[in-house]
């Protein structure tokens, strides 16, 4: 509708100034008149888009930030599981490496860790709505810039570190799992010998560099709390849509 008057007062324009009916000074009033009222349509245009695009920008930033949330709650449940598991683990082999020279581990003992002795945890986030948004260029519509950061900060940096500890652990896993199925042997009474292939000392030197998720649990930690900020913050940007 802009663009129509913009069109019609500028013919107007064109036709007042090669008028021949108006002296010069009734054509210079028509001029001044006409080029105000275009230069307001103009302004009017612009303001009229740009407020409608700031407002579907921000309808665009709502629903990504509703759906982080989502994820971010999923990516909260597991975090917490495997905190869990890793400091199952960590106990497990703080057992396996507290026996003393020439003492075999208690196999009944030692049954009660199976499940964490032969597992591998590692994160997984739900990170494609983050990396879609990013790709897409608009992770700075975020105006709130105290959120834009922690985002930008758990996905690229606190998320890939806890990762890169987890793959580093994972591997020295890797390895004890390879000693143990190379040496392990089965018993008469169809059980295996873990118990003493554990107390031996590659098995106790293996374990040995196991024991230690510190650094692990504090990324996780670290990891969990931004996570909850997050959370925080967009419940109080939207809170009529908390769940």
């Amino acid at each position: 509708m802009a663009e129509q008057e913009i069109i019609k007062h500028t013919k107007k324009v064109y036709r007042v100034w090669n008028s021949k009916q108006h002296t010069t000074w009734q054509k210079i009033k028509e001029f001044a008149v006409e080029i105000f009222i275009i230069v307001f349509a103009v302004t009017i245009s612009i303001w009229f888009h740009n407020w409608s695009e700031h407002r579907h920008e921000k309808t665009v930033v709502k629903e990504f930030l509703l759906g982080l949330k989502e994820d971010l709650q999923k990516d909260i449940k597991e975090m917490e599981i495997d905190s869990t598991v890793y400091a199952r683990t960590s106990a497990a082999f703080a057992y396996i490496t507290s026996i003393k020279y020439g003492e075999i581990l208690n196999e009944d003992s030692l049954n009660k860790f199976q499940d964490v002795i032969f597992n591998t945890t590692g994160m997984i986030p739900n990170n494609g709505r983050f990396e879609g948004f990013k790709s897409s260029g608009k992770i700075g519509l975020i105006e709130d810039n105290a959120l834009q950061n922690e985002i930008l900060d758990l996905y690229q940096e606190d998320i890939p570190g806890l990762i890169s500890s987890t793959d580093k652990y994972t591997e020295r896993k890797v390895e004890l799992f390879k000693y143990i199925a190379q040496t392990r042997k089965k018993n008469p009474d169809n059980t295996y010998n873990l118990n003493v292939v554990l107390s031996a000392d590659v098995g106790q030197n293996i374990c040995g560099s196991i024991v230690y998720v510190g650094e692990i649990l504090e990324r996780y930690g670290k990891c969990l709390q931004t996570s909850k900020n997050i959370i925080k913050k967009i419940d109080e940007l939207y809170p009529g849509d908390s769940k």
